[in-house]
C-alpha cells in the first residue's frame, strides 16, 4: 500500500509543481522517507555575515506554516542540507550543537547528551564535505534519525523522536540559527 502511494505521488509530481531553484540548487517538490512520500514545506539559504553556508530544505507529510505544528507532525520527515561551501566535521558539529544549546535548557540537553555524542561520532566519520554535497537527516518512526552523505548512510540511526525534534529546533525553535531561514522553511518568504 505504501509503495502504491509513493508511485501515485510520483505520478502526481507534474500536478504538484516543479523543482524550485534557490542559489543555483534545484530543490525537488517531493521526497520519500521509509516509503512515505513527503512534500517540500520550504527551503532557504543559511547565511553568516556575507557567506552562504548551505541550502536547507524541509520535507514533511503535510505542509504547514506554523513551526509548532511542524515540530508536532507525526511520521517520517527529512531535512536536506546542500552545502554551498566546503565544511569540516568540527565546523558542522559546532554549528549543530550551538543551535541545540540555543533552543534547549541544560536539563534537556543532558537528556540528549549520549545521542549528541553519537551524532558527533557520525559527523567525525564524514570528516569533511565539499560544496555541492548533500547531507540528509531523515526521521523514521521507530528507528530514529538517519544521517546520510550524498545518499550513503553515515552510521546507525540515532534513536528517539525527541532527538530529531531537537535538530529541527535548530532552525525552527524560538532562537533559530537564522530567522530568515526559519521563515523560508515555513513557506513564509
Amino acid at each position: 500500500m505504501i509503495r502504491l502511494l509513493h508511485v501515485a505521488a510520483l505520478l502526481l509530481l507534474p500536478l504538484v509543481g516543479h523543482a524550485v531553484e534557490i542559489s543555483g540548487v534545484n530543490v525537488p517538490p517531493l521526497a520519500s522517507v521509509a516509503g512515505q512520500p513527503l512534500v517540500l514545506n520550504g527551503a532557504g539559504v543559511r547565511r553568516t555575515l556575507i557567506f552562504r553556508i548551505y541550502l536547507l530544505a524541509l520535507y514533511v507529510p503535510s505542509k504547514t506554516t506554523d513551526a509548532r505544528e511542524v515540530l508536532a507532525l507525526p511520521g517520517p520527515q527529512r531535512i536536506s542540507m546542500v552545502l554551498l561551501r566546503d565544511v569540516t566535521a568540527p565546523q558542522l558539529i559546532d554549528a549543530l550543537e550551538t543551535g541545540i544549546a540555543d533552543n534547549h535548557t541544560a536539563a534537556e540537553i543532558e537528556t540528549l547528551r549520549s545521542r549528541l555524542d553519537t551524532l558527533r561520532g557520525v559527523m567525525m566519520g564524514i570528516r569533511s564535505a565539499r560544496s555541492g554535497s548533500v547531507i540528509t537527516l531523515d526521521y523514521v518512526p521507530g528507528a530514529g534519525t538517519q544521517v546520510a552523505l550524498d545518499g550513503s548512510s553515515a552510521g546507525l540511526a540515532i534513536r528517539g523522536e525527541d532527538f530529531y525534534r531537537a535538530l529541527l529546533k535548530i532552525w525552527l525553535g524560538d532562537d533559530p540559527a537564522d530567522a530568515a531561514l526559519k521563515k523560508a522553511l515555513l513557506g513564509l518568504s
